[in-house]
């Protein structure tokens, strides 16, 4: 297989990559491998496994697949990110059902991936999971966006009051995380040291009384903070 993409210049990220099916872990495997900047430093077969494994070896990213037996991906997700604190979850699966999407996003999930997509987004989600970014897929974004129907304008205006009580500092930075910058990537397009970049986005994150960055970018789009 040719190289899918450059290798990165900075460190290797370590995967833990958990499915049921061991085809799929070979082909996600192989996909990554491609990337050149991965290391996929352990698999399992079933949610309880990955949480042991996630434990152990305490990767970058834990890859999971929502349908898995013993614990499913999405508890496997929650108690990741709850007790390996160093450990960013990202779900892959084919299903992209509104409540699979918030469930996994309330559980402390930073990536959605499909299956189905392509080799590149893949590995550019997990390279953004990794760095501390959010990432869906554009299927499954577009899958949650259309999903809000008539609460819309709802939603709308209670982000907007709901961002209206950021500093316009704050405001400029939650922008950022919904376009799905991680935080070197910020501090690099406003000019500020990567500390002061992580100390606002905890602070848009507490003021907003949000979980995670995808939650964070979810508010910044209802707000019209991206168009």
């Amino acid at each position: 297989m040719g190289a899918l993409s450059e290798p990165g210049a900075g460190r290797r990220i370590r995967v833990l990559l958990a499915d049921d099916e061991a085809m799929i872990r070979a082909g996600v495997g192989a996909i990554l491998a491609a990337g050149g900047d991965f290391e996929i430093v352990a698999e399992a077969a079933d949610g309880r496994e990955a949480v042991r494994l996630a434990q152990a070896h305490r990767p970058d990213v834990a890859l999971l697949d929502i349908r898995m037996p013993r614990l499913d991906g999405l508890a496997a997700a929650e108690e990741i990110t709850a007790t390996v604190p160093g450990t960013a979850a990202a779900m892959l699966t084919t299903f992209s059902e509104d409540a699979y999407v918030a469930r996994a996003l309330g559980g402390g999930a930073t990536g959605f991936l499909l299956k189905s997509g392509d080799p590149h987004e893949l590995m550019a989600g997990v390279r953004a999971v990794a760095d501390g970014a959010a990432f869906l897929s554009p299927k499954v974004a577009r899958h949650v966006i259309d999903g809000l129907g008539g609460r819309r304008l709802t939603r709308e205006a209670a982000a907007r009051q709901r961002v209206a009580a950021l500093t316009p500092r704050e405001r400029e930075v939650l922008g950022l995380v919904g376009a799905g910058l991680s935080n070197p990537e910020i501090a690099d397009r406003l000019h500020l040291v990567e500390g002061t970049v992580k100390a606002y986005v905890s602070a848009v994150l507490e003021r907003l009384e949000v979980k995670n960055r995808v939650q964070a970018a979810i508010v910044a789009y209802e707000a019209g903070l991206l168009t």
